[in-house]
């Protein structure tokens, strides 16, 4: 199975959306391939200045990261998740987010969310639990 996460922004207990200046910003510089917009979803390839590579499929509230390679795709990956102020959803289902963002996480998941000043591939990797390799 592949390796997957969610980023996911959150206002008052509700899913919201991206702003999309912000996901330009940081994926036009790295995307593999033109940006393709599918039944209202954003998707695209990036790939790091090392060659790794990730999918991303962008949809309102919702951005999904598939089959990260490990490399500098995590770097990526990071900054737009700390850029979005996203709660990030990992396999195992822990929730990383911001410590900012608790009073608008929906009902019950600030309890059970690991809260941190600013996502960092740090931060990620604590929460993320031990890798076979570095991520970057």
């Amino acid at each position: 199975m592949a390796y997957s996460l969610g980023l996911y922004s959150f206002s008052d207990g509700e899913l919201a959306a991206f702003d999309m200046d912000v996901v330009r910003a940081v994926l036009s510089p790295v995307a593999a391939v033109p940006e393709e917009v599918i039944d209202g979803a954003t998707e695209c390839w990036i790939r790091a200045a090392d060659g790794s590579e990730a999918e991303v499929s962008v949809s309102g509230g919702l951005i999904c990261v598939i089959r990260p390679q490990a490399g500098d795709v995590w770097k990526i990956i990071v900054e737009l998740a700390d850029r979005l102020r996203a709660a990030v959803l990992l396999p195992d289902g822990t929730l990383l987010c911001r410590e900012e963002i608790r009073g608008h996480l929906p009902g019950g998941m600030e309890h059970d969310a690991v809260l941190v000043p600013e996502i960092t591939l740090a931060a990620f990797e604590r929460a993320a639990g031990p890798f076979t390799h570095p991520l970057a």
